[in-house]
């Protein structure tokens, strides 16, 4: 396995409430890399054509540049990607922050997130375990106070992406949010990621990259 990688990728249907991890040959790191480049190696490979950008079919990649985690200024950067529900093609936006490092530190190089789940719900990973918990009390609230009752709910210094209330009113320009200013906010993927009832993602790892 060539430096930079853990060898995992996070695969979670909402839809069944399955969890899977993948662990790729080196070729696929070699010719994808990590950022857009891997998510949308999944989302040609496994959305339908003509699947609604707001609909169950759509898959919402997030994915870890390869130089994540290295102890290196400015190269914690995450991709997000889907399909746009502004544009109807590939959404793409990146971000920065710590949960880019963290989410390696925990144990995986990105996260596949296919389906719909039949109620809020928000993705643990802690020290490379996963899980799905519901997230009913998070509803309706700012980033911030949502930030506040994961940190006491799962861990202190967990890193939290989520979406915003925005995004659960249906905003189609809506965006991701971590540390609460740090957005993927192109191409509307916070909307993608509401449609799906998946409120946050909350990782926490003590890996070294």
């Amino acid at each position: 396995m060539p430096y930079g990688y853990t060898g995992k990728i996070l695969h979670v249907d909402l839809t069944t409430g399955s969890l899977s991890v993948e662990e790729p040959k080196e070729h696929f790191y070699r010719k994808y890399l990590g950022g857009s480049a891997m998510g949308m190696y999944y989302i040609l490979r496994d959305m339908p054509q003509g699947a609604d950008p707001l609909g169950p079919d759509n898959v919402l990649t997030l994915m870890a540049g390869v130089a994540t985690g290295a102890p290196i200024s400015g190269q914690s950067r995450l991709n997000a990607n889907a399909k746009s529900p502004i544009s109807g093609g590939i959404g793409d936006s990146q971000s920065g922050g710590f949960f880019p490092a963290e989410l390696k530190f925990a144990g995986f190089d990105g996260i596949v997130i296919r389906g719909k789940s039949s109620k809020p719900v928000y993705l643990s990973i802690l020290e490379g375990k996963a899980e799905l918990r519901d997230a009913a009390h998070l509803m309706g609230k700012l980033t911030g106070e949502v930030d506040d009752i994961l940190h006491r709910e799962v861990d202190s210094k967990a890193e939290i992406l989520q979406h915003g209330p925005a995004a659960e009113k249906g905003v189609l320009f809506s965006t991701i949010v971590s540390m609460s200013n740090r957005h993927n906010g192109r191409t509307g993927m916070g909307a993608v990621m509401a449609s799906k009832n998946l409120k946050a993602v909350v990782v926490r790892g003590t890996r070294k990259v």
